[in-house]
């Protein structure tokens, strides 16, 4: 898994600026390997279908997997008698690999793909944009498994596609409803921070994308997709199904060791500019006491569990002791993860450290509380040491929350935005940009027609 440094964080979603004359707007990559029989139909229908529908500048990018028959040749020929199609060569197979190339060179700022079986209805593609180009959405997905697609395909095809995004969603956690259909979008922004993250260079690689865009904060855009599939397809099922295990696994094991910078990668709250200036608003605060909640419940019902077990050999006092001090490692651990987000292995031997202290002070409550109870009750039974406990620990628990925010993950908090003296005040008009009310002469002509502009 890459663990490299990304080029820098998420940006802010906006809507695409005019673009000049003859510059793409969408760079639309078909990656084939050995496809001299489909690839002439299938770039002149997806020309014919930009052209006649598609309101902006495109390009048709063919990208050879290192084929080996006349592939090569029908490219170049397409190239050649159609100026809106590039091909470009690669020695060596994989489609991730393709895309990883042409996307990271391209200069439109909407990047898309599509298998050269065109299996999805091409209608798709406008909406599939859409969202990316007026700043919506970061990636775009075709989605055959939405209810109101139509999908034409065998039993077993069936079978594996629901399968394989049942698994994503229980070991990964995917919330996107289909990995695999060869339909996608992705804005060249935040394609640049993304693609250094992925690893994979086959047919896993859209979805560890999906996955990594999903956990960095990106909003994905799902459109349903009318799709028959192709009975000719040379696609191995269960060799590319191993290989795409074997990647749920790499990702997961990542995912859960912290080596992926995705806490990097996280934009401002909200991209409203009015948002990012707001001062004294404690942000994240209500989905941290719910995380605090839930794991403040789950770990008392671990120390009465405890409690209860060690009461059996151990006096109340020392039952108290070793029942809270197994918890506390445990609270810390999941608040430090599910509550603040704190990935990774840095810093946690000192949060374990300050969370033992806490545990110092939750101690003292509890025992506390026994001894009042010891010293008003000879002999108190064993269901009211347990009320007095849940009583103590409900104060501990606030007393908890308030030190690991301020003390033991400060970090964890999302920061206000500090305005830089030296830049310009963003709410004063800069005497160097033109007069937003007045006409910009760089920017087209609203009355031309979407012909004149391509």
């Amino acid at each position: 898994m890459r663990t490299d440094s990304s080029p820098g964080s998420l940006p802010a979603r906006e809507h695409l600026p005019a673009a000049g004359a003859g510059t793409p707007v969408l760079d639309v990559v078909v990656p084939v390997y050995n496809e001299e029989k489909d690839l002439g139909p299938c770039v002149r229908r997806l020309h014919e279908h930009l052209n006649r529908t598609f309101p902006y500048a495109f390009r048709i990018t063919v990208a050879d997997n290192a084929s080996t028959d006349g592939t090569p040749r029908v490219a170049a020929r397409l190239a050649a008698d159609l100026a809106a199609v590039r091909s470009v060569r690669l020695e060596q197979k994989g489609r991730g690999r393709a895309l990883r190339t042409v996307w990271s060179a391209s200069d439109a700022p909407v990047l898309a793909y599509m298998d050269v079986d065109l299996s999805t209805d091409l209608n798709a593609l406008l909406p599939l944009v859409a969202p990316l180009i007026s700043g919506h959405s970061d990636l775009a997905i075709g989605s055959r498994l939405a209810r109101s697609s139509r999908v034409v395909r065998g039993a077993k095809r069936e079978f594996i596609s629901r399968t394989y995004n049942l698994i994503l969603r229980g070991s990964l956690q995917a919330r996107f409803s289909d990995a695999q259909c060869g339909f996608k979008a992705i804005r060249r922004d935040v394609a640049q921070v993304l693609l250094p993250l992925v690893e994979d260079t086959g047919w896993f690689f859209d979805t560890e994308m999906l996955v990594l865009a999903e956990r960095a904060g990106c909003r994905i855009h799902e459109v349903p997709v009318d799709w028959v599939d192709d009975p000719d397809s040379t696609v191995h099922i269960v060799r590319t199904a191993t290989e795409d295990l074997k990647g749920v696994w790499r990702v997961g094991r990542a995912l859960a060791t912290g080596s992926l910078p995705l806490d990097r990668l996280a934009r401002p709250f909200g991209d409203d500019p009015r948002d990012r200036d707001l001062t004294g608003v404690p942000q994240g605060l209500a989905r941290q006491l719910v995380g605090f909640c839930v794991v403040g419940a789950l770990s008392t019902l671990f120390y009465l569990l405890l409690y209860s077990g060690f009461r059996h050999f151990a006096g109340s006092q020392l039952a108290n002791a070793l029942a809270l001090l197994v918890s506390a490692v445990a609270n810390t651990a999941a608040n430090r993860r599910l509550t603040f987000g704190v990935r990774g292995r840095g810093g946690a031997v000192r949060h374990q450290a300050q969370g033992l202290v806490v545990f110092g002070i939750g101690l003292a409550l509890t025992s506390g509380s026994l001894a009042a109870l010891s010293a008003a009750t000879a002999h108190p039974d064993h269901s009211t040491e347990l009320a007095v406990l849940i009583a103590a620990n409900l104060a501990a628990t606030v007393l908890r929350f308030l030190l690991f925010r301020a003390w033991v993950f400060p970090d964890a908090q999302p920061t206000t935005h500090t305005p830089d003296p030296h830049l310009p005040d963003p709410h004063l008009p800069d005497p160097h940009l033109p007069d937003p009310h007045l006409p910009d002469p760089h920017l087209p002509d609203p009355h031309r027609t979407w012909s004149d502009a391509r």
